[in-house]
């Protein structure tokens, strides 16, 4: 048997090959769109993908399951449970097999038995896996959104992202349940899940890539717990908010992943091309860190650097509706920058350019460019009451509860597009977060939308609070 895992850093995902070496065939679990990478491994293990599935219809990223039985001209494996309201929509037209709790697969020598475990979504399934040429009993379970390193699937999803009210204590419920069919599971199972720390599948995700089943009896409170109603209480307690996208993402899996379009136009877009595109509706998003964005950028663009939180933010703030031009430091930058938001489902990437180029020809046709002020902790906090600029906290709202600035007004970043309409346009506003990364793309956000006079908090809460100055809780 062998397996391999595959992990993206920028959705903090995992998915795994598992293939036999005695008759060649593999089974391709969770993967993304990048299907290349599977392709690749394949090969190079001389293997052949002839099985490919997934354990849930997924909220954080674009199935890439669809895709890559296509390419590989694998059978298509998706979970048959769930109801009729999670039923996978495409399931008969790519002729795929719905599996139901105690199916078993083989994939050469090597068994994968399904287990349904609702809770994280009503169609949830996973994979005990057993090398039936080397053991008698399971080796490890691919337990996807289930059963994480340290934490459990979140189960309010469909109530809160989905907008299914009442779901999310029925769902607690169906969790609970699901996890005591891990009773006769042994010990050493090995654990192998489908996200790590930063997911926002769960609250509490642990960074290690994975675990046994005894370490997470042992040290997880969610597996610890053995009252019902005291377990639903506390795993919907401090769950952040789920990002805006995930709505999209649960309709896009559901009904069918798109195939990935072909790749964008290398050509860089020159200032003629760029105000052609903008005139006709184009999202102008800069990819560059925020002190680079706040020293010159082309107004109107949104500022989101490329880095760990780059596709939370893009799937929250931008249209799926609207064409993307991507301004970058460089090509390279550019194309990673693409290539995140395919994961998203954000395919309508219509041309890159070089910011500092672009920024060039701007100022050569006489154009001002943007900035972003910033004030520190103690200059705000030396204005007088009166004249103290209107704080906007983007934070989450668990944090805005822990503690904020006197006078602040609470606007969550993923909702601030809208929360603003109510503010004026040319009024003095501080933008603010906990360390000054969402306050600067809230003030991009802000800049982009007509609001003429924004400053970013520099520090944020943080910078506030190590100065000592007070903070309402």
């Amino acid at each position: 048997m062998l397996l391999r895992r595959f992990y993206d850093e920028s959705l903090a995902q995992a998915s795994y090959l598992i293939g036999c070496q005695a008759t060649g065939d593999a089974i391709v679990i969770d993967p993304n769109r990048n299907a290349e990478q599977y392709e690749k491994v394949a090969r190079e293990e001389g293997l052949r993908i002839t099985q490919v599935s997934e354990t849930h219809i997924h909220a954080d990223y674009v199935s890439g399951s669809r895709e890559l039985a296509r390419r590989t001209g694998a059978r298509l494996l998706l979970s048959g449970e769930g109801g009729v309201d999670w039923q996978y929509a495409f399931a008969k037209e790519d002729g795929a097999t719905l599996l139901h709790d105690g199916d078993e697969i083989r994939v050469g020598n090597i068994e994968l038995r399904v287990m349904h475990t609702p809770g994280h979504t009503p169609e949830h399934i996973v994979f005990v896996v057993t090398d039936t040429a080397a053991a008698d009993g399971p080796m490890g379970m691919v337990s996807g959104d289930f059963l994480f390193v340290g934490d459990v699937g979140r189960p309010d999803l469909l109530e809160r992202a989905v907008r299914q009210e009442g779901t999310m204590e029925l769902a607690a419920g169906q969790l609970f349940d699901s996890l005591q069919k891990l009773g006769d599971l042994p010990d050493w199972l090995q654990v192998w899940p489908g996200h790590g720390a930063g997911s926002a599948c769960g609250k509490a995700l642990g960074a290690v890539p994975q675990s046994t089943l005894g370490y997470e009896r042992r040290f997880s409170p969610a597996l610890k717990a053995r009252e019902r109603s005291l377990f639903v209480s506390t795993i919907l307690a401090g769950q952040p908010e789920p990002p805006k996208y995930f709505a999209v993402m649960k309709r896009l899996n559901r009904e069918g992943p798109p195939i990935r379009p072909a790749s964008v136009e290398r050509t860089l877009y020159d200032l003629a091309r760029l105000d052609a595109a903008v005139a006709a509706g184009a999202q102008l998003v800069d990819v560059r860190a925020a002190a680079d964005f706040a020293k010159a950028h082309v107004p109107g663009s949104l500022n989101i650097p490329l880095g760990r939180s780059f596709i939370g933010w893009a799937g929250a703030l931008l249209d799926y509706a609207r064409p993307i031009i991507l301004l970058a430091s460089d090509i390279g930058p550019a194309y990673g920058a693409r290539h995140q938001l395919a994961l998203i489902g954000l395919d309508q990437v219509d041309g890159i350019s070089s910011a500092s180029a672009i920024l060039e020809s701007w100022i050569a046709a006489g154009r001002a460019v943007g900035t972003v002020k910033s004030t520190d902790a103690a200059s705000l906090a030396a204005t007088s009451t009166g004249d103290r600029p209107r704080v906007i906290d983007v934070r989450a709202a668990s944090e805005w509860q822990q503690g904020h600035l006197p006078g602040a007004t609470h606007m969550v970043l993923g909702e601030l597009a809208e929360l603003s309409a109510t503010l004026p346009h040319d009024a003095p506003i501080v933008v603010q977060c906990a360390g000054g990364s969402r306050s600067a793309i809230a003030a991009s956000l802000l800049q982009a939308k007509g609001f003429t006079n924004v400053t970013n908090l520099a520090g944020g809460l943080g910078a506030w609070r190590k100065a000592g100055f007070p903070v309402e809780g």
